[in-house]
């Protein structure tokens, strides 16, 4: 069986025009022409013998194909930029805007973004912790460069590797709530999928609930649950010594698995957001489990 090969530089047109939404302004970005980069396309569209690209009316939509080779892709080009950089010698420095959901922040990568930081002093880290909702918008803005969020739902055009997580609830061993009716919980804000699991949950058993605390921080949420003022929804990464995990013998139902996402825009990425990149999937490959993998 012959061997397709995808070159580079037509994977390089085809995360341009999903970056930048068209096939126009991937051309101005790429210094080629509009037809050029149509042509590149629709050479890609015939090595993999899918639609990758569909149009409703002027707005771009990747079909399920496009989807799947959008992750890929951004791999491709990830190592392939990253050899340039390394054996050119170029150095890693610059500014680099990082979006992380407060629970990933502190359970998994807060030490790899310390390591990285110590390792490449010449690299300015700006991180913002919010729910995965506003970070993802955020990149979307271009406000950052780098995000890990969770999915929220099956259109991720910037996605690149995704892993799963699963939930647990979490009660203080100081003061057991599990019998209150409703029952208290303690949540980040409106928005947050752990939040939304929690109410699926407890819906499918019939269980009242009510919101006795809300913090879009994690420390504040783990402090909640600690001193016995609510219930939470956490991974085991982030309890501490004085909660206890709660199993459906408590009458706790299971939790619906948490998918987390490494997301950015290629044509936007330096080196050292490249170098930060290759960080963050080793930590999370080592942390959780992978839902996608080239």
């Amino acid at each position: 069986m012959s061997e397709t090969n995808l070159p580079v530089d037509v994977l390089r047109a085809y995360i341009t025009v999903i970056d930048l939404g068209g096939y126009t302004r991937a051309a101005a970005a790429l210094n080629r022409s509009q037809p050029a980069i149509s042509l590149q396309i629709k050479r890609l569209e015939d090595l993999i013998g899918k639609q990758l690209i569909a149009f409703e009316g002027r707005q771009l939509r990747l079909t399920e194909y496009g989807e799947a080779l959008a992750i890929y892709a951004r791999q491709l080009l990830q190592i392939n930029d990253e050899a340039v950089s390394k054996l050119k010698g170029r150095s890693v420095d610059g500014t680099i805007r990082i979006g992380l959901p407060t629970d990933f922040a502190v359970a998994f990568l807060q030490e790899a973004i310390s390591e990285f930081s110590r390792d490449n002093p010449l690299v300015s880290l700006e991180i913002i912790c919010d729910v995965s909702n506003d970070i993802i918008d955020g990149l979307h803005r271009n406000e950052l460069d780098i995000v890990v969020a969770l999915l929220r739902s099956d259109k991720n055009p910037y996605l690149v590797r995704a892993w799963e997580e699963q939930p647990i609830w979490a009660g203080s061993r100081l003061n057991d709530l599990r019998n209150l009716n409703p029952l208290p919980l303690a949540t980040h804000p409106e928005g947050c999928e752990y939040r939304r699991r929690m109410f699926a949950a407890l819906r499918s058993v019939g269980r009242e609930w009510r919101i006795a605390y809300t913090n879009p921080g994690i420390s504040g949420l783990q402090r909640a649950v600690s001193s016995g003022i609510g219930i939470s929804a956490l991974t085991r990464k982030t309890l501490s010594q004085d909660m206890v995990v709660l199993t459906p013998e408590d009458g706790f139902p299971p939790l619906e698995k948490i998918s987390v996402g490494l997301f950015y825009k290629h044509m936007r990425m330096t080196d050292a957001g490249l170098a930060l990149i290759k960080c963050l999937i080793s930590s999370l490959d080592d942390a959780a489990s992978p839902k996608n993998k080239a």
